[in-house]
């Protein structure tokens, strides 16, 4: 009797049940050997119980899978476990082992209802295999191995997808609870990574700052800028990683130490060198949004260290990097410079207003940061100068 309230007869041998069948077989045990018929109630899923008694009649269950969708199969194992119908439960496992789970729904019900099963003796540890590994590898060796491939590869297309791809797969693992615990590592690894390209970009810097490279063959000099566009490219996707994890401060630390690099900037043309900037015009936005929090004397050595560079890129930046979006950076480096104490606001945007004055629109505009400090020096101090009493009525701009 079925759930619905309506019965299904069937006429049935009595043997074919008890052979595969524990549940029948019980219930047709010899003392109820003159029992002629025998009654279900409460079936949850009627046809499914019909159709799994009709496989106790064939010889290939598996067969008669094939044409079934997953989730028919995932309710007919669950009614094969029901009656101890244990061949029809392993050819149901054979099948879910086979066939393409499509989607991360069908996905979760296969291994939820495969986890569920409580029969001893039947296996589902091939099923399971697809979703987990009894090998034990190190998830930080795993992803070091994934980042390093994508990071060595000069394919345009395939290295633009699979970063794409990582940083997604990055982002959702880090929104589960349960991925807390591994996010150092994740972390460690990246930094890993970044230390690596960090060198090999100083290393590549060095070779084009060398007197005579601009003389060699365009075949000679071509490899080392590839090289720097590519471990440019890499830092900048590792840096949108970390600062998507809001794990950067580090990055930032160490980008603002490369006083070598820096100076050798200077001494490479602007197309070959203008990948770097866009490094530190990320690291300025990720500040300026509060993405990471670096301390006062990082961001002093950062805007020491990169600003002036970054202002020599601005207008090839501007005209020449499609990526590049000029209101973004000059609100992430105005908010930066805002951050510090008023005597290096003053400091750092005086110099601004020189370049700004001689190149125009090929500086970075920074003038609501300028208005800002400004009104902080001279309109509505915060800080009276006799008494170093901090006046309360006057909220703070930025």
């Amino acid at each position: 009797m079925g759930k619905q309230g309506f019965y299904v007869k069937l006429s049935v041998h009595k043997n074919v049940l008890m052979e595969n069948s524990s549940f029948f077989a019980d219930k047709l045990s010899e003392e109820q050997s003159s029992l002629s018929c025998l009654e279900i109630e409460d079936c949850e899923d009627i046809e499914i119980y019909v159709e799994t008694v009709g496989l106790m009649y064939c010889k290939e269950t598996k067969q008669r899978l094939i044409k079934q969708s997953v989730s028919r199969v995932l309710r007919i194992l669950k009614v094969a476990e029901l009656f101890g119908f244990n061949s029809c439960m392993q050819s149901c496992l054979e099948y879910l082992e086979a066939v393409p789970w499509v989607g991360e729904e069908e996905e979760e019900k296969v291994v939820s209802s495969v986890l569920q099963l409580q029969v001893e003796g039947i296996g589902v540890t091939p099923v399971l295999k697809r979703v987990s590994s009894e090998v034990s590898n190190c998830p930080k060796d795993t992803l070091f191995h994934i980042m390093e491939l994508v990071l060595k590869s000069s394919e345009e297309r395939g290295r633009r997808e699979m970063k794409s791809i990582v940083l997604k797969l990055l982002r959702e693992n880090s929104s589960v609870p349960s991925y807390a615990g591994s996010a150092d590592i994740c972390n460690e690894t990246i930094y890993s990574s970044c230390r690596s390209c960090l060198d090999s970009l100083l290393s590549m810097f060095r070779q084009a700052a060398e007197p005579g490279f601009t003389d060699k063959p365009m075949e000679n000099k071509e490899p080392v800028l590839k090289q720097i566009a590519l471990e440019a490219d890499n830092l900048s996707w590792l840096l949108e990683i970390l600062a998507d994890r809001q794990a950067a401060d580090e990055f930032a630390v160490m980008w603002a130490s490369q006083q070598e690099l820096a100076t050798l900037h200077t001494k490479l043309p602007v197309v070959s060198r203008h990948h770097v900037s866009c490094i530190t015009a990320r690291l300025f936005v990720g500040i300026g949004r509060g993405e990471l929090l670096p301390s006062k004397d990082t961001r002093q050595l950062l805007l020491q260290t990169w600003l002036q560079p970054l202002i020599n890129d601005y207008s090839w930046l501007q005209h020449g990097c499609r990526s590049f979006d000029r209101k973004v950076v000059e609100e992430g480096i105005g908010r930066t410079i805002l951050t510090l104490p008023l005597e290096d606001q003053q400091s750092i945007l005086l110099a601004w207003l020189g370049s700004f004055l001689k190149a125009g629109d090929n500086c970075p505009n920074l003038q609501r940061a300028f208005e800002v400090w400004w009104r902080r020096t001279f309109v509505r101090p915060y800080v009276e100068p006799q008494g170093n009493v901090m006046q309360s009525d006057s909220p703070m701009t930025s």
